[in-house]
């Protein structure tokens, strides 16, 4: 299952500001961080706050952090607002669906969007901020790896 990028910025975006909810970030600076366009990620952050799961801070030194329930928010709740992960099939059916192959193939790409749907709704926020601690930066994007990529940069 391949997710839309409005929807893997969304994680990215929460999960970043999730990490230290008392910390304030810009989409400028998100993007940087992820290496994604700061224009398209801006409206990914305006989705995010009309779903609660961030507040924007206007002005100067303003930016974005977390205000969800990291406890309570899934992952799912986030793919949610992004994108409809397995629909229900509604509408007329693509050539070959009607044959006995077709229905067989829709029948397991149906299980299949069941467990992906039932896997990103029982992981928490919190369960993946543990899971990255545990992890300790593994792909290079810990805050002492980010901290030292900063102070190579500045």
């Amino acid at each position: 299952m391949k997710l839309q990028k409005a929807t893997l910025f969304g994680l990215y975006s929460v999960l970043e500001l999730a990490r230290d909810p008392g910390r304030q970030l810009s989409a400028t600076d998100i993007a940087a961080i992820y290496g994604i366009s700061a224009n398209h990620l801006a409206k990914v952050l305006r989705d995010l706050g009309r779903a609660g799961l961030v507040d924007s801070v206007r002005g100067a030194g303003g930016g974005y952090r977390f205000s969800g329930n990291a406890r309570r928010t899934t992952l799912l709740d986030i793919i949610n607002i992004f994108e409809d992960i397995g629909n229900d099939g509604q509408g007329a059916p693509d050539p070959g669906e009607t044959t006995d192959i077709g229905a067989a193939l829709l029948m397991v790409q149906g299980e299949i969007d069941d467990l992906a749907r039932a896997t990103f709704g029982s992981i928490t926020i919190n369960t993946m901020l543990k899971t990255m601690k545990w992890y300790g930066g593994a792909a290079g994007n810990s805050e002492g790896d980010r901290e030292s990529q900063e102070t190579r940069a500045g």
